[in-house]
Order: structure tokens, then sequence, then C-alpha cells
């Protein structure tokens, strides 16, 4: 599955229990569209936050037990009821949704981890609630793969964020290494750019080896689904090294050759 910020979210997938795929569908739509309303179209920022406080008013009326009123939020109701699925995620993804309406730079690395800890963690932890596997070791070792995705997804897009005038690299982190937004802008990768982008790589290849664990501890289809997006990030950020961070000519991303390797090794319980 590969659709925008969420490509790591595994809609549709064959993989999942049936059982389970209304339920994962229902909390897509939610962060898809929640997600869209904070970054897509040309809204003003007030009617982008007024939206995004519908939907949390919605989670407050499902709650109490009363019913939502947008429609989207009726099948994401029926799942948290079905799977008595915790409501601080889906809270903490409209806060992230929140942030991404003002905020488009981040001074350090903490506090862009504290944004993917809203942005990207509440995914992994709703998906664990849906198979029972809430213990806090499974917790932390997901926490880490959501957020070394999120963070391969920032590097990864660079040239397309700053499009949208967002810069995801830690401004501490620019000016240590000598780089300019200018240099983004005019995408010059020289030997600045190349040192700023292959710690950051390691950065983020530390926390998804940390997490990596999980997708062998967790039984069948969860366990499998799991090593193939773990596989997916480390595959990206092989790529961005082998570039030496890059992303100006050509965003990294995986091909069938990619796919069929983790297929592979997934099987294998690599």
């Amino acid at each position: 599955m590969s659709v925008g910020h969420y490509e790591n979210f595994p809609v549709g997938s064959i993989l999942l229990p049936r059982k389970m795929r209304r339920a994962v569908h229902a909390i897509y739509h939610f962060a898809r569209y929640a997600d869209d309303v904070a970054d897509e179209g040309d809204a003003v920022a007030a009617a982008r936050l007024a939206e995004l406080d519908r939907l949390e008013a919605d989670l407050d009326r499902i709650a109490v037990g009363e019913p939502p009123r947008i429609a989207l939020m009726a099948p994401l109701a029926v799942a948290i009821a079905e799977h008595a699925l915790p409501l601080q995620p889906f809270r903490d993804l409209l806060s992230a949704f929140r942030q991404d309406v003002g905020k488009a730079r981040y001074q350090s690395f903490g506090e862009l981890v504290d944004y993917c800890r809203r942005s990207a963690n509440p995914v992994g932890r709703l998906l664990l609630a849906l198979y029972g596997e809430t213990d806090p070791r499974s917790l932390a070792q997901s926490d880490g793969i959501c957020t070394a995705l999120q963070l391969i997804n920032f590097w990864q897009d660079v040239a397309v964020d700053w499009q949208k005038n967002r810069v995801y690299l830690p401004q501490e982190d620019l000016s240590r290494f000598g780089v300019t937004e200018a240099q983004i802008a005019e995408g010059l990768c020289d030997a600045k750019w190349r040192a700023l982008m292959l710690y950051q790589v390691e950065r983020a290849r530390k926390m998804l080896q940390a997490g990596a664990p999980l997708g062998r501890t967790l039984r069948g289809r969860l366990g499998l689904e799991l090593r193939l997006i773990v596989m997916g990030g480390e595959r990206i950020l092989q790529k961005l090294h082998a570039s030496e961070g890059d992303v100006f000519r050509q965003r990294p991303k995986l091909n069938s050759r990619d796919w069929a390797y983790m297929i592979w090794r997934a099987c294998r319980g690599k």
C-alpha cells in the first residue's frame, strides 16, 4: 500500500485477518482525512483547525456512547466499540495535524521526535491494540519503528516538502553542518549536504533496528506484515545512503525487485 504520508499503513493488505480489515480501513480513513484537512487544498488555517475540532468533537461523542455527526466517523465508532480501541492515539493524531497547520520548521531533533510521537506512533499503537498486543516492550518497539518510518519519509521527501514550505530537517542540524535553506531550494548536493543526510540516515536506521525485533516476536500475519514494513524502511535507507542523500534528482522508492526480495526475507522470518 502506498498513499501519501501513510505509505506504511497496511490498508487492504491481504496479510491482514479479514476480521481486522474493516477496523483498519476506518482508522486509515480517519487519519488520511484529518491529514488532508491539515495539509491539502487552499483552505485558510482557521477553517482547517475548525474541521479538526469537529473531528475531535466526534471523538468526544464516541467516548460517551453518542453517535458521531461526521459520516466517516461512523465506521470508526464501530471499530472502537468492537475492538475496545483507546481514544488517545486518535487525539494524538489530531494534535499533530493541528501542529501541521501552523508549524513548518523544527528547531531540534527532540522537537521533531515529539511530533513523530503524535503523528506516527499512534498508528502502530492502534494496530497493536487490534491484535491485543499492548505490553510495554511491544509498544516501545512499535514506537521506535513508527518514528523511524516517519523520519525516513521526511528524509526522502525533502524536495517535496520544500515545495510546501516545510523543512523537517532540524534547524540545529542545518546549522551544525553548514547547510542553508537556500541550498535546499537550489537542490545542491555538496559535501555538506551529504554529511547532513548521512547523519540523519544513521539516526533513523538506529531507531528502526531498535524496534525491528517486534516483527520477529509477533506471531502470524501481523509479524509478517511488520517485517515487510521494516524491510521497506531499511531499503529506502540503503538507497538514501547509496545516493549520499541526493533526493533532489530522484526520490528513493521501492521497486518490484525490492518487493520480491523483501517478501522472500519476510517469509523466512529474517
